[in-house]
């Protein structure tokens, strides 16, 4: 990972994400001692986020967001939710972005940086985005405008269609998974967004699918070994 010797990256300022948002009312909800629902009722539809906040937390946290049918649960097995509960045990945030107009390219890419906002305002300093399928695109574009925040981005069996602006992601690093049997998005769409960004790690999963319902395990792992370094955890 290079150092990066330019300027400071910042934030956009007005309007930031959740001042251009202007909520009609918010409502919220303790699901369990450490799992929030928030929904926040807009003019252009309604924006949902599931919050893993931990009792302990470090400020770092993880912004996920699903794919063109929206969603929360992530790839796999309900991994979001798994690794939600997992990173919050560790102390980081974990917020699970439900969009107000899935497959919107431009209002997604808002809610999740929404999401972004929300985990720094709450204290974190350092925030990893992560989309699967169309959400790949989201994730990039969201990581591109929140320069300032966005520490680094992971896809899952990302699109290439909305990532043409991956190379201002800069030196931040990227992991995208990607399965080589997917019946949807072939593997090119990985390597095709890496070569966009100029850099990446492209993780094949044998025999896996669009779902990756076959690499619950390997992509936890990966992860386990990836996400503390880039969140700064030690």
């Amino acid at each position: 990972m290079s150092e990066n010797t330019g300027p400071s990256p910042s934030d956009p300022v007005g309007p930031t994400a959740l001042g251009a948002l202007r909520p009609l009312a918010t409502s919220e909800v303790a699901i369990t001692e450490s799992l929030r629902h928030r929904e926040v009722y807009t003019s252009r539809g309604l924006l949902t986020v599931l919050w893993h906040e931990p009792s302990a937390p470090v400020p770092a946290a993880l912004v996920m967001c699903g794919g063109a049918m929206g969603g929360l649960l992530g790839p796999g097995h309900g991994l979001y939710q798994q690794w939600g509960d997992r990173w919050a045990g560790r102390g980081v945030r974990v917020l699970r972005v439900g969009y107000r107009k899935p497959n919107n390219l431009d209002l997604c890419a808002h809610d999740l940086a929404c999401g972004v906002e929300w985990a720094r305002d709450a204290g974190a300093e350092r925030v990893v985005v992560m989309g699967h399928s169309f959400g790949g695109a989201v994730a990039i574009r969201a990581a591109v405008v929140m320069a300032g925040s966005v520490a680094g981005v992971v896809t899952f069996a990302t699109q290439s269609a909305g990532c043409e602006v991956a190379a201002a992601l800069g030196d931040r690093p990227l992991l995208l998974f990607h399965g080589d049997r997917d019946e949807i998005l072939p593997a090119e769409s990985s390597h095709m967004v890496q070569a966009i960004a100029g850099h990446g790690d492209v993780v094949m999963l044998a025999g896996d699918g669009h779902l990756l319902a076959k690499s619950d395990g390997v992509m936890t792992e990966r992860l386990d070994v990836w996400l503390p370094e880039v969140l700064g955890l030690g």
